[in-house]
C-alpha cells in the first residue's frame, strides 16, 4: 500500500472530469449524426471506427515521443517492445476486439435511442463491471458500494419501464421495435465494455509498461478488427462509394472524440480505477438529458425517467462516499 501524492489525487480527479465532458460530448454528436438528415449517403459507423483507431495509433505515438524528451531515438527503443515482445502484444488482442464490438454496438444504440436514455441505460457497465472486478482483480466492495449499485439498478430499471401508449398504431410499433434492438445493444455494449475494461485495467497495472505504448498496441488490433469488420459488413458499400463517403464536420468531431476516450480512459484506468470511471461517466447524464430535451428535441422525460436518473446519479454520490482514515491520509492500494 502506498500514500497517494496531492499531486496524484488530482491527476486523477482531473482525467475523471475530462472524461465526463469528453463522454458527454460524444454521446450527443454521435446521436446528432446518425439523426441528421442530408442529401447522399450517411456515413459507416465501421469507417468511424477504424479512422478512430487510426487517430489514437497517431496520438499516442506522438505522446511516446514527448514523454521521452522530444528524442526519436528513445521513442524508436520504447516503440521496439510492441515488436520484440510478440506475447505481450498479443495479450491486447482480447480487449481489442472486444472495444471494436462494443464501439459499433454504439452507433447502432444510439442510430434507436434518445441520448438521455441511452446514458443512463448504458450506466449498467458500472455494474457488470463491479462484477468482473470481484472475480478477476479480488477487488471487495463496501457497504456503501453495494447500495450504489443497488440504486443503479433501480434507476436503470425505472428508465426502462413501458410507458402508456395510445394503442398499437404502426409508428408505436415501430418505435418500440427500435427501442427494443438499441436497448440489446446497450446491454451487449455493458458487458464487453466492463470485462474488456477489467481486462485492460489488470495489464496495465501489472506491467511497467508505458500507458501509451498500451494504446499504440491496442489501437493496431483495434484497427486490425474493424478494418476487417469493415471489409465484412460494408465491403460492397465501401467499393463503390469509398470508406469516407457522408463523412462532415459532425463526423469528423465524433471520429476526434472517440479516439480521445480512448486516451482518456486510460489515463483514468491508470491513476484511478475501472468502476469510478464508469461513475464519472454518469455525472454527465444531467447535461445530456437537458441538451436531448431542449436543443436534439427527441426526448420527453417522463416522471419514472426523471427518478431513474435521480437514483443513478445518487449512486455516483454514494459510490464515491469512504471513511477517511484518522489520520486525514488517503491509503492506496
Amino acid at each position: 500500500m502506498v500514500l497517494s501524492t496531492p499531486h496524484s489525487l488530482r491527476l486523477k480527479y482531473v482525467s475523471l472530469g475530462v472524461l465526463v465532458l469528453q463522454t458527454t460530448l460524444l454521446v450527443l454528436t454521435m446521436r446528432y449524426s446518425r439523426t441528421l438528415k442530408e442529401d447522399g449517403p450517411q456515413y459507416l459507423a465501421s469507417s468511424a471506427v477504424v479512422s478512430a483507431e487510426v487517430l489514437k495509433i497517431f496520438a499516442c505515438t506522438f505522446l511516446v515521443f514527448i514523454e521521452n524528451n522530444y528524442s526519436v531515438q528513445a521513442m524508436n527503443l520504447v516503440l521496439r517492445e510492441v515488436l520484440n515482445k510478440p506475447m505481450e502484444t498479443m495479450k491486447l488482442a482480447i480487449p481489442a476486439g472486444i472495444y471494436t464490438l462494443q464501439n459499433n454496438l454504439l452507433y447502432v444504440a444510439l442510430s434507436k435511442l434518445d441520448a438521455a436514455t441511452y446514458q443512463v441505460t448504458y450506466q449498467l457497465k458500472i455494474l457488470i463491471t463491479a462484477l468482473f472486478s470481484f472475480s478477476m482483480l479480488g477487488k471487495k466492495l463496501n457497504l456503501y458500494q453495494w447500495l450504489s449499485l443497488l440504486f443503479l439498478m433501480a434507476g436503470v430499471t425505472l428508465v426502462q419501464w413501458p410507458t402508456e401508449s395510445q394503442g398499437d398504431s404502426e409508428q408505436t410499433i415501430l418505435h418500440k421495435g427500435h427501442k427494443f434492438v438499441g436497448l440489446m445493444a446497450v446491454l451487449m455494449a455493458c458487458v464487453s465494455s466492463g470485462f474488456a475494461g477489467v481486462y485492460f485495467e489488470k495489464l496495465l497495472k501489472g506491467t511497467k509498461q508505458s500507458v501509451w505504448v498500451r494504446n499504440i498496441q491496442l489501437g493496431l488490433f483495434g484497427f486490425i478488427f474493424g478494418f476487417t469488420g469493415m471489409i465484412v459488413y460494408d465491403g460492397q458499400t465501401v467499393r463503390v462509394s469509398g470508406m469516407f463517403q457522408g463523412y462532415n464536420l459532425i463526423t469528423y468531431a465524433v471520429v476526434v472524440l472517440q479516439a480521445l476516450g480512448g486516451l482518456v480512459v486510460a489515463v483514468v484506468i491508470k491513476y484511478a480505477d475501472n468502476i469510478l470511471k464508469g461513475f464519472a461517466t454518469s455525472v454527465s447524464i444531467i447535461v445530456s438529458t437537458l441538451i436531448s430535451y431542449f436543443l436534439l428535441e427527441d426526448f420527453n422525460p417522463t416522471s419514472l425517467f426523471v427518478l431513474g436518473a435521480v437514483l443513478v446519479i445518487a449512486a455516483t454520490f454514494l459510490y464515491s462516499y469512504e471513511c477517511k482514515p484518522a489520520n486525514n491520509s488517503i491509503i492506496k492500494v
